[in-house]
């Protein structure tokens, strides 16, 4: 049996429909001219690249204008944007060691290190990785932010939309927690 639609009220759902798009693509555009490079000021911080940043910024803002429909309360896109943009650089990062130590052992026709030799120059450089993984992704964040991109606790509040003193305290909590599973 075929389903019978008033041709009328097809029409004005697509039209709502289509206007509810414009509407958030627009709204969209807005936050992104306030935000300016800022996916790509984070990207750089981690990966200390700017090619790499550039692609990264990229993904960050194709995900967002993707996603951008269930952010809940868009007044917080810039915090959102920071971390689409961290994991993205994290990520990719990752990624770009792995695919830099196969080269490496493809191109070298030097012994393979041994097991020993490779725990003890990776030691740190594993037990770095293991600590800033245990903090909070918040604290990462914000350590991340200040230590290796260089921003003020003043730039990192507006970034992130928080009280200068919350970010002083988690600042402050991250590198001590840091420091005690360094020891």
């Amino acid at each position: 049996m075929q389903e019978f639609t008033w041709p009328g009220r097809k029409v004005e759902a697509e039209l709502a429909f289509d206007l509810e798009k414009a509407t958030l693509r627009r709204e969209f555009e807005q936050h992104l001219k306030e935000c300016g490079t800022l996916a790509f000021r984070v990207a750089r911080g981690v990966l200390r690249n700017a090619a790499d940043a550039e692609d990264v910024a990229q993904e960050a803002m194709l995900r967002s204008y993707r996603r951008f429909a269930r952010l809940r309360d868009p007044s917080r896109f810039r915090a959102w944007l920071v971390r689409i943009s961290f994991r993205l650089a994290l990520d990719h990062g990752r990624s770009a060691r792995r695919r830099q130590q196969r080269e490496i052992a493809w191109a070298t026709d030097l012994p393979k290190p041994t097991a020993e030799e490779i725990a003890a120059s990776n030691e740190f450089g594993r037990r770095l990785q293991e600590a800033m993984r245990s903090l909070s992704e918040k604290s990462r964040l914000i350590l991340l932010l200040t230590s290796m991109d260089g921003h003020s606790l003043e730039e990192v509040a507006e970034l992130l939309q928080l009280p200068v003193g919350t970010v002083k305290s988690r600042l402050h909590s991250a590198r001590k927690q840091l420091a005690e599973k360094l020891r």
